[in-house]
């Protein structure tokens, strides 16, 4: 029986996939909603199945023949153990490793060369390659980790604000906006807080970058503090040997000018995503050349 590949990468606002011939050659993409496995690992499971059903009726095949495909699931969380399990055993594929959202990354950006990836999206993780060797820094999750991310960034706006409502802080405009969104009520957005998930928080990071870019002090400094802990990751990346770095995830673009000078020359632009990387690395191993038979 002929098998098809499958790639995914599953974030924290949306999970993409691909499906692929053994060759890893793509032949359809989805998408759905996020995939989340440490904080909604039952909406996680559901999004992924869907992106896969989906990425197959873009490449006009049976999504029944999604039961019987190999896949590599890059997602946040890969390093916490429980949550592995759990999605795993449930996944809907015949076979499938879950690897972490950063390696992917690295593959799709840097291929098999050497250098790091600086994922700055709802999350953050920084991951590094020498040869054979890939370490990690950073990806400890929303409640005790990402630093920098969109996730901690908007959480931060979100903590401004009632700051400025309470007269603790100055506030500005990007605190006036936010306040004015929630009806200038704050029991409105520690109702909001309390139940919101890391996606959630991250929708605001955006609006902290487009108030920064028009002066707004508190924007600023907001993003000062989120910049210098993303250099301390960098710092350290740096430290371990890698001499390229390339920046992904949805905060990328806006977050480059906001690091330090010192890391600017080691720059380096993506050569592909990280959906084409789990292809790749699902083709690597479990496709024509993998040794795996149908």
């Amino acid at each position: 029986m002929t098998f098809y590949l499958i790639g995914i990468d599953g974030g924290g606002t949306s999970c993409r996939a691909a499906v692929a011939a053994l060759d890893g050659r793509i032949l359809g993409r989805g998408k759905a909603g996020a995939a989340n496995i440490l904080t909604d690992p039952e909406t996680a499971l559901q999004n992924i199945t869907d992106a896969a059903r989906d990425a197959f009726g873009d490449a006009g095949l049976d999504p029944a023949g999604i039961g019987a495909s190999r896949a590599i699931v890059g997602v946040a969380g890969h390093n916490v153990g429980d949550a592995v399990h759990y999605v795993k055993r449930r996944l809907p594929f015949a076979q499938a490793d879950i690897e972490s959202d950063g390696l992917i990354a690295l593959q799709g950006a840097l291929g098999d060369g050497d250098g790091a990836v600086a994922i700055l999206g709802t999350g953050t993780i920084y991951i590094a390659r020498r040869g054979d060797e890939v370490g990690y820094v950073g990806g400890w999750g929303f409640t005790i980790g990402d630093h920098g991310s969109g996730a901690r960034i908007g959480h931060a706006l979100l903590q401004e604000s009632l700051l400025a409502y309470d007269g603790i802080h100055q506030g500005s405009g990007v605190t006036d906006a936010v306040l004015a969104e929630f009806n200038d009520d704050p029991r409105d957005i520690v109702d909001f807080a309390r139940l919101a998930k890391p996606g959630e928080f991250g929708r605001y990071a955006p609006r902290v970058f487009e108030f920064a870019e028009r002066g707004d002090p508190v924007a600023i400094s907001l993003l000062k503090a989120a910049a210098a802990t993303v250099d301390e990751a960098l710092d350290v990346v740096v430290s371990r040997g890698s001499e390229k770095l390339c920046l992904l995830g949805g905060l990328a673009p806006l977050y480059r000018r906001w690091l330090a000078d010192r890391h600017q020359p080691r720059f380096v632009e993506a050569r592909a995503d990280a959906l084409t990387g789990a292809v790749a690395l699902a083709a690597a191993r479990f496709g024509s050349h993998s040794g795996v038979s149908a």
